[in-house]
C-alpha cells in the first residue's frame, strides 16, 4: 500500500519505519531533515499526491490544521477517495471540523489517537481509539494492527479524540499520585526499589509503576512523552470537560502541577518529571532524609 506519513517525531519516526518494514511503500515529510528507511517526500503535497493511506503524526490542533486544510495541504493534494488517519493527539473538535472538510471533497477520515508512549511505537503494541465511520475503520485496520496491539473504533468523528482526552487525563493523574508516594516513601527512608515492587504486585498496581518508577527513582528523565505535550493535552481535557459541563476536579489538579513543571523549565522532559514538582512542593531533594 502506498502510504504518506506526516510527521516523524518521537511516535512517528519509529511507526513510519514499523510500515516500512511490514512492506508499505511509505513516503514521509517532516519538517526538519531526519533519517527515514523510507522515501522522504518534499512536501506534504508530494508526500500525499499518490497516497493510497495517508497518516498524519503532529503536535498540536494547530499545527493539524494547517498540514490537513492548508492551500498546499493534504485535502488539496490527495486523490479522492484517500483515507486520511490523524493520529496526533488533538481536540476533540479539532478532529470534527477535519472530518467534515475531508468529507466535503471525497477524503475519508479517521481520528486515531494512540498511547503507549515511544516503546509501544518502537514495539508496534499502541493502544489506538479510533473515532469515524465504521466502513473506514475496517479499511484501516491492515495499517493500524502494524502499529497497534489494541485497536477500537470507538465511536463517530472526534470520538477517538475524546477517548485520547480521557487516556491523559488518568495517566496524568497516575504519574501524580506515583510522584507523591514515591515522596513520601523516601521521607520516611524506605527503600524505593522493593517499596515499588511490592506496590505494583498489589491493587495499586499500574503501568506508571511498571514503566515510570525505576527512571523516577534514578531522577532520569529522558523523553518518551514530553511535558510540554502532556500539559497541552491536559488543556484540551480541561476545555472538553467545561464544555460537557463535566466536572474533573482532580485532573483540574493534575493540570495546575503540570503547567508548574512546564513554568519551572521541565517541559522537554519526560512527563514522570511531574516528580520533581511534589519534590519542591515538599522541599525535598533526591535521597533526602527524613528531618
Amino acid at each position: 500500500m502506498r502510504i504518506a506519513f506526516v510527521g516523524l517525531g518521537i511516535m512517528g519516526l519509529p511507526m513510519a519505519t514499523n510500515l516500512v518494514r511490514a512492506g508499505h511503500d511509505v513516503w514521509a515529510y517532516n519538517r526538519s531533515p531526519r533519517s527515514f528507511e523510507g522515501t522522504l517526500a518534499g512536501s506534504v503535497a508530494e508526500a500525499v499526491a499518490e497516497a493510497d493511506v495517508i497518516i498524519t503524526m503532529l503536535p498540536d490542533s494547530p499545527d493539524v490544521l494547517a498540514v490537513v486544510l492548508g492551500d498546499d495541504g493534504v485535502l488539496a493534494s490527495a486523490g479522492r477517495g484517500a483515507l486520511l488517519i490523524d493520529m496526533s493527539s488533538i481536540a476533540p473538535a479539532a478532529a470534527s471540523d477535519v472530518a467534515a472538510e475531508a468529507g466535503a471533497v471525497g477524503v475519508r477520515a479517521l481520528d486515531a489517537p494512540v498511547s503507549g508512549g515511544e516503546q509501544g511505537a518502537i514495539d508496534g503494541t499502541l493502544s489506538i481509539m479510533v473515532g469515524g465511520s465504521a466502513e473506514d475503520f475496517e479499511a484501516a485496520l491492515p495499517v493500524l494492527e502494524v502499529l497497534g496491539s489494541t485497536i477500537v473504533h470507538v465511536g463517530p468523528a472526534g470520538a477517538g479524540q475524546t477517548v485520547k482526552a480521557a487516556n491523559q487525563l488518568i495517566v496524568a493523574g497516575t504519574i501524580g499520585l506515583v510522584a507523591e508516594a514515591l515522596t513520601f516513601l523516601a521521607a520516611h527512608s524506605v527503600e524505593l526499589e522493593p517499596a515499588v515492587e511490592v506496590l505494583a504486585g498489589g491493587l495499586a498496581g499500574n503501568r506508571i509503576l511498571d514503566r515510570k518508577a525505576a527512571g523516577m527513582i534514578a531522577h532520569t528523565f529522558e523523553p518518551g512523552f514530553r511535558i510540554d505535550l502532556h500539559h497541552k493535552d491536559l488543556g484540551i481535557v480541561i476545555d472538553s470537560a467545561r464544555a460537557a459541563g463535566t466536572a474533573i476536579p482532580l485532573g483540574a489538579v493534575t493540570a495546575q502541577l503540570m503547567a508548574a513543571a512546564r513554568a519551572q523549565g521541565h517541559g522537554s522532559l519526560d512527563h514522570s518529571a511531574l516528580l520533581l514538582v511534589i519534590e519542591s512542593l515538599s522541599r525535598r531533594t533526591p535521597g533526602q532524609p527524613t528531618p
